[in-house]
């Protein structure tokens, strides 16, 4: 099938190799020119594993092709949306950059098309564009249906190309045939439903997700002050029939990033528009904001003033797996050590420089012995692998000191939790 994937960024470059590397004719169209350059020497906007090398096989062999003419898309039978919305510091979405985007490529749809969109929007949107697509070519024949995007940072080639379902909500059985034929490529488990309840599944699942995060971190706070142990509640909770060993119920940090505060932002407004109370999701933000102070406080606890003290901060990205810094809690976290009068040292094997705003803030290190150096206190911040191999000892002899290590989520919990040479503390567990 020829199919154009519009909207370059994460999803859109994940999207437009996976679907070239399935044999599909694919032209990925974006309106930054300098985007599309690099994508042509397949150089990756963002970092996930794999891609680039899909990528460039992509490339050679012709079926992937990359351009910044929206009269790209006219020779397409889907053009798959697939635009980041833009989210701000307050968890809200500019829902308008992406629909503008589309409506720019209303002109240039080929009769018959399907517009497949996979970007996050709010339910209703896809209506939206809809009429917007109608007023703007009233004899137009273009489709609209939606299949909610379902990657996952440093994961993203493996949950596509071994997807363990799509998704989709179309308006006719014609357009479910067509997408069926595109789809089935990767997985033939294919969830069919009505445009709006597609729309919705995604709020729904990230709502899902972002309630048991913040249930079970208010939890844990709790076990530390009464004695329990997180860790053990949730084995409680796992091995109970009704909930399962799958269940997003594990003690750790706050969900950072856009992607589940987006939702919940977009389902508590649309309660709000139709006059409908929002008791429970009202809730997420203000609980998972405070459960970000969680490595906050435990600091003053424990360490007094921060002023004229060491932390090192282990890792710095916002996922393993990538370089992403934007809505990193461990740079947010960075940044509030520094108005503390803290010295920060920090070590990323993703990070090789800062953004200008966070240099005077953060020394970046080249290896997390150096990171640790002197330091009072080390805080796990992201879950690279190679923090595994940390040793208590070695920790100990690079600090020249006993050091309080505070990992939120327990990932060294096996190689630090039980060894009495360090203070471990993890979310859940009393100090």
């Amino acid at each position: 099938m020829n199919v154009a994937v519009v909207g370059l960024w994460h999803l859109g470059t994940v999207t437009a190799a996976c679907v070239a590397s399935a044999g599909h004719q694919v032209v990925g169209y974006d309106p930054d020119p300098a985007l599309i350059e690099g994508l042509q020497a397949a150089r990756m906007p963002v970092s996930e594993p794999g891609l680039a090398a899909m990528t460039d096989a992509g490339l050679a062999t012709g079926r992937l092709q990359f351009s910044a003419d929206p009269q790209a898309v006219s020779a397409a039978e889907i053009v798959w949306v697939t635009f980041d919305t833009p989210v701000d510091d307050d968890d809200h979405a500019d829902v308008d950059y992406v629909v503008d985007q589309v409506c720019g490529l209303f002109p240039h749809l080929a009769p018959g098309s399907i517009v497949l969109v996979s970007s996050q929007l709010p339910v209703g949107s896809i209506a939206r564009l809809e009429s917007l697509y109608r007023a703007a070519v009233p004899a137009g024949t273009a489709t609209f249906a939606c299949s909610p995007e379902n990657l996952r940072l440093g994961k993203a080639l493996d949950v596509f190309l071994k997807a363990d379902r799509f998704v989709v909500g179309t308006r006719s059985a014609d357009d479910r045939v067509r997408l069926d034929a595109l789809l089935r490529t990767f997985t033939t488990n294919i969830e069919w439903m009505s445009v709006e309840s597609a729309e919705m599944t995604k709020h729904a699942i990230n709502a899902f997700l972002a309630v048991s995060v913040t249930f079970i971190n208010e939890l844990a706070v709790l076990c530390e002050q009464v004695g329990a142990s997180a860790r053990e509640v949730e084995l409680g909770l796992k091995t109970d029939q009704r909930i399962g060993p799958k269940a997003y119920v594990k003690p750790g940090g706050a969900f950072a990033g856009g992607t589940l505060a987006r939702d919940i932002s977009y389902l508590t407004e649309r309660c709000a528009a139709v006059g409908l109370k929002s008791h429970l999701l009202s809730a997420v933000h203000p609980s998972n904001r405070q459960h970000k102070d969680w490595a906050r406080r435990r600091l003053q606890e424990l360490l007094g003033t921060l002023a004229g003290k060491t932390v090192a901060v282990l890792g710095l990205t916002y996922k393993p797996g990538t370089d992403t810094l934007r809505r990193s809690s461990a740079v947010e976290l960075c940044e509030w050590l520094h108005t503390q009068g803290t010295t920060v040292q920090a070590f990323d094997p993703a990070v090789t420089s800062l953004p200008a705003e966070l240099s005077p803030q953060i020394t970046l290190c080249e290896s997390w012995q150096q990171a640790v150096q002197g330091a009072e206190a080390v805080l796990v911040a992201t879950e690279w692998p190679e923090f595994r191999v940390l040793t208590a000892s070695e920790l100990v002899q690079a600090a020249g000191r006993i050091p309080l290590v505070l990992d939120a989520s327990g990932f060294l919990d096996k190689t630090l939790g039980k060894d009495s040479q360090v203070r471990y503390l993890t979310v859940g567990r009393a100090a």
